[in-house]
């Protein structure tokens, strides 16, 4: 099957074209094209997202089917309950959205995870996500304890349209910290779905899962055309997953 090569400005396939089960790479759409602002939002706001290796081209997706996680199916297991609890307590932790995009990306980009060699987080898509950031699309949720950085994750946000791409942690549990960060904000934001792309073992556990590709890009794009809600984290925010909070 032939793969569509971009040149940059050009619009991007359906993404009901991406190659099927059939093919040697599922979900595969596009290649070639370029990692600007005005390419990513396009991508991102029609369901698709770049990932590629170090000397590869750059390789557009869209899965068939998409993880997702729904909000309200967020699964808030007792011993993360416990550490959120004692988290909201506590003076000294704090969740910062935007403080560090930088050193969130990086932390991402050389952060081991199981089962995995490498990363796909390349200086490219370093620079191209940190030039999101900059045009307030890309965004970093993170955990500080005592003033240090110990966790975090960054995301896309398009109108009300929200897609997880990369977590780390330093210590146990604190990207979970900062994923249920997210989802309290994305709670108040009226946010119903936080894009996964892709199905791991970790995120069923949260409770994320598949739904057809024809549905999420429904969704993506209606709700990427709405208002952007405002990107802070107050502390009565965690009062949506945590209602006995100390900060109620």
């Amino acid at each position: 099957m032939h793969l569509p090569w971009l040149q940059p400005g050009d619009p991007f396939p359906e993404p009901s074209q991406a190659w099927d089960d059939q093919q040697p790479a599922p979900g595969l759409l596009a290649a070639g094209g370029a990692l600007d602002v005005e390419s990513l939002e396009r991508a991102y706001a029609s369901g698709i997202f770049p990932w590629f290796s170090e000397g590869q081209p750059i390789l557009w997706w869209s899965t068939d089917p998409r993880m997702v996680l729904f909000t309200a199916e967020f699964k808030l297991h007792r011993s993360l309950r416990k550490t959120l609890a004692r988290f909201a307590a506590d003076p000294a932790c704090e969740i910062r959205f935007d403080s560090d995009f930088p050193a969130v990306i990086r932390s991402c980009a050389t952060s081991d995870r199981p089962g995995q060699s490498g990363t796909w987080i390349v200086p490219a898509m370093v620079s191209a996500y940190q030039a999101f950031h900059r045009a307030g699309f890309a965004h970093s949720v993170e955990t500080w304890i005592d003033g240090r950085l110990v966790g975090g994750l960054y995301c896309v946000v398009i109108g009300r349209a929200v897609f997880g791409e990369s977590m780390f942690t330093r210590v146990p549990d604190g990207s979970k910290i900062a994923l249920a960060a997210l989802v309290a904000w994305c709670r108040r934001a009226g946010v119903e779905m936080i894009d996964c792309q892709q199905n791991t073992r970790h995120l069923a556990s949260l409770g994320a899962r598949e739904i057809p590709r024809r549905e999420f890009v429904q969704q993506v794009r209606s709700r990427s055309r709405c208002d952007s809600a405002p990107w802070q984290f107050e502390p009565v925010y965690w009062n949506s997953l945590l209602p006995f909070s100390p900060t109620a």
